[in-house]
């Protein structure tokens, strides 16, 4: 596999300019130019889906460089440790959306029982 930076941009569902920011923060590589045109391969394909699926499952930046970093067969506990810490942190925003929810919820209720007078939605982001 000898991919351009756009069939590699391609290859991992990305653009171009998100290749570009990855490697500016550590996360991929970033091959020297031969002919004037850097070459990816099958490695570096794993390596960006690596980094999307991890930034799907809600891992920051940092924490994706360093489960990149990890031995998969050595690192294990730390591996647990960051996917563990990641469900706490997704556990609780599960908790407040759904209070943002239940709350604009009330508020939609309210907007269409009171058909005069300031919107009660409008009302209570006015402060």
């Amino acid at each position: 596999m000898n991919l351009s930076i756009k069939k590699y941009a391609e290859a991992g569902g990305v653009g171009v300019e998100t290749i570009r920011f990855y490697q500016r923060k550590g996360l991929l590589n970033s091959p020297e130019k031969g002919d004037g045109i850097r070459h990816y391969d099958a490695a570096d394909v794993r390596r960006l889906r690596f980094v999307r699926m991890a930034q799907r499952a809600g891992f920051t930046l940092e924490e994706i460089r360093e489960l990149l970093s990890l031995d998969s067969g050595q690192d294990r506990q730390r591996a647990r440790e960051l996917a563990l810490a990641r469900i706490a942190k997704l556990d609780k925003q599960i908790v407040e959306m759904e209070r943002a929810r239940d709350y604009l919820q009330k508020l939609a209720r309210q907007c269409t029982a009171k058909a005069s007078g300031p919107c009660p939605i409008l009302a209570s982001f006015d402060g």
